[in-house]
């Protein structure tokens, strides 16, 4: 099954749908977005854009909310923190600080611009 995200005049995914794969095929068989982003636009009309769900084209799945980022061709989650930077190579925010790798679990504080750790852990 091929999955395709239907986006806004703002480049924001709406929808995605789930599309058969036999309608993505050219004449020799093989699967191709083009066909099916007319597929979609038959069926709904719009501008869409194919996502995978294992992840294999455009960085990650698309959801609702996410934005797609033309420059980066990749999906991009809905920023979490306004001090958060796009991460150009992974399409995802960083944080200013990187979360500490010790094992623990942690939460990030906006107003202090920090990490702090979860009083209840996981057990």
């Amino acid at each position: 099954m091929a999955h395709f995200a239907q986006l806004d005049n703002n480049n924001v995914v709406t929808q995605v749908i789930v599309v058969s794969n036999n309608d993505c095929l050219d004449a020799h068989g093989q699967e191709r977005e083009e066909i099916g982003v007319a597929f979609c636009q038959r069926l709904f009309g719009g501008n869409w854009k194919q996502t995978s769900y294992n992840h294999n084209i455009r960085k990650r799945y698309a959801g609702i909310g996410y934005s797609y980022n033309s420059q980066l061709d990749a999906f991009v989650p809905p920023k979490p923190f306004a001090s958060w930077t796009l991460n150009n190579e992974t399409a995802a925010w960083d944080a200013p600080t990187a979360m500490p790798d010790d094992g623990k679990y942690y939460h990030w504080v906006e107003e202090s611009l920090s990490w702090v750790l979860n009083e209840v852990q996981p057990t």
